[in-house]
C-alpha cells in the first residue's frame, strides 16, 4: 500500500487536492511573503492584487508583525502557553510556536489549515521545542468540532488558550463567520484571549475594493468588514479589547517587542537600490523593499487582542 500523506492514500492523492491551475488564499499569501511554495495561478493572483494596491504586501507583512507583537504580549505579560492557530498558512519566519517558546519553552500550539500545501510542508510547523508540543490538524475553519476535539489531544482546554484568527476571516461570509467565532471562543475557558486580524475598507476604500474584486474574479470568497463589525464579534462573546483595542495593525503597540531580524520585510534584510529594483515585476520587486515606511494610507486591515472574563 502506498505512503500515508496527512491522512491521505497516497501522496499522489494529495496531489490532485491541490488544484494548482487555481490561486488559493494561503499561497498567495505565501507570494506576498516571499515564499517558495507557490504556483504560476498565485503569483498571478498576486501582480492583480499589486497593481490594484502597489502597497498592498504592507497589509500581509504587517499583519505578520502584529501577530508577532500579539504572541509575544500574550506569553511574556498575559502568561499565556497554550494557542490555536487558525488559517495557519504555509510556515514562514515567526511561525507562532517560534514566537512562543522563544519566551515559554513549554508553550504548546496547534495550527489548524485546510490547504493541502500546508499539509504538505506541516512537519516545518511540528519542530517544537523539547519542553513544549506542536500539531497540526487538517480541518476547515467551518468544522469547529473537529477542530477542537484534535486539539484537545494537545492543549489542555480548562486551562486559558488564545484563540489566533489572523487573515482568515475575511474569507468566511458573514452568518457563517460569526457562528465559527462563537463556537470557537464557547469553548474556551476563563482567561483565555483572541487574537483577531481582518481586512476593511473603513481606512482606504477605492484601493482595497478594488483588490477584494480582483481576488472575488478568482473565485474567492472576499469579504470587507468594517470597525463596528469586528468590534460586536468581541463584545458579542463578551470578551474585553485589550488596550489599545481595535486599531490598524502596523498602530497595536509597535513600540513594544522588537522585530528581528528574521523577521521577512524589515529594512535590516531589504534593499530598495533604484537600479535593482528597476525593470523588475512588481511581484519580485515587493520581497526587496521595507515595511518601516509605512503610513496610514498603506493600511487596510485592523487588529485586536480581547481576554474573555
Amino acid at each position: 500500500m502506498g505512503e500515508t500523506v496527512g491522512g491521505y492514500d497516497s501522496a499522489e492523492q494529495l496531489s490532485r487536492r491541490l488544484e494548482t491551475h487555481r490561486a488559493h488564499p494561503a499561497r498567495v499569501y505565501d507570494v506576498f511573503l516571499g515564499g517558495k511554495d507557490n504556483y504560476p495561478a498565485d503569483r498571478e493572483a498576486a501582480k492583480a492584487g499589486l497593481e490594484s494596491n502597489p502597497r498592498g504586501y504592507c497589509d500581509v507583512r504587517h499583519n505578520r508583525d502584529f501577530v508577532r507583537r500579539a504572541v509575544s504580549f500574550l506569553v511574556e505579560e498575559a502568561g499565556i502557553r497554550q494557542f490555536l492557530d487558525i488559517g495557519t498558512g504555509l510556515p514562514t519566519q515567526q511561525n507562532v510556536h517560534q514566537i512562543a517558546q522563544g519566551i515559554a519553552p513549554t508553550s504548546r500550539v496547534v495550527y489548524v489549515d485546510n490547504d493541502p500545501v500546508v499539509l504538505m510542508h506541516a512537519r516545518a510547523l511540528l519542530t517544537s521545542g523539547p519542553e513544549g508540543m506542536t500539531d497540526y490538524v487538517d480541518a476547515d475553519l467551518h468544522d469547529s468540532g473537529r477542530i477542537l476535539a484534535a486539539a484537545a489531544e494537545t492543549l489542555d482546554f480548562e486551562q486559558p488558550v488564545a484563540l489566533v484568527l489572523a487573515a482568515i476571516l475575511h474569507f468566511v461570509e458573514d452568518d457563517a463567520a460569526h457562528d465559527v467565532v462563537a463556537r470557537l471562543l464557547n469553548a474556551l475557558p476563563s482567561g483565555s484571549y483572541l487574537v483577531l486580524s481582518h481586512l476593511s475598507a473603513d481606512m482606504n476604500p477605492e484601493r482595497i475594493t478594488e483588490v477584494a474584486r480582483t481576488f472575488q474574479e478568482r473565485g474567492f470568497t472576499w469579504v470587507l468588514r468594517p470597525a463596528s463589525e469586528l468590534t460586536r464579534m468581541v463584545t458579542v462573546n463578551q470578551l474585553r479589547e485589550v488596550d489599545p483595542g481595535l486599531t490598524p495593525v502596523h498602530r497595536w503597540r509597535p513600540s513594544c517587542f522588537a522585530r528581528s531580524e528574521e523577521m521577512i520585510g524589515a529594512s535590516e534584510t531589504s534593499s530598495e537600490d533604484p537600479e535593482q529594483l528597476a525593470g523588475m515585476e512588481l511581484v519580485d520587486r515587493m520581497n526587496l523593499l521595507g515595511i518601516d515606511d509605512v503610513t496610514d494610507e498603506d493600511i487596510n486591515i485592523y487588529g485586536v487582542v480581547a481576554y474573555k472574563p
